[in-house]
């Protein structure tokens, strides 16, 4: 048995998302845990998004200038974000962490 203390407003998310599922509250809250548990340090998925940006980022800047981009320039920049893409993904995932500390206490996350 695992516990958790929630407020009034998140016992009301938590029981939205898990009829959006189709389950329990239990048996969402369950499976949601063991996934997270489960889960590597890196999310493969959002680090290859962080990638496709990167490798978009620096392609799109030449293009936009009015360069020819040569096939060993993309190259060049496939390489650099294979070797980078981690860290840039990591970095990025410490920014919406920290943003997500610093968001108000009362739910409202506009703004």
């Amino acid at each position: 048995m695992a516990n958790a203390r929630v407020t009034h407003a998140e016992q009301q998310e938590l029981q939205e998302a898990a009829r959006r599922c189709g389950k329990s509250l239990s048996e969402w809250s369950r499976d949601t845990l063991l996934r997270e548990a489960r889960r590597g340090p890196g999310d493969a998925v959002f680090t290859e998004l962080i990638a496709t940006r990167m490798l978009l980022v620096n392609l799109i800047k030449p293009l936009a200038l009015g360069e020819k981009v040569s096939p060993s320039w993309i190259t060049e920049a496939m390489t650099m974000v294979r070797k980078e893409k981690h860290k840039a993904a990591h970095e990025v995932m410490q920014q919406y962490t920290q943003q997500a500390g610093k968001e108000p206490s009362d739910g409202n996350t506009m703004g």
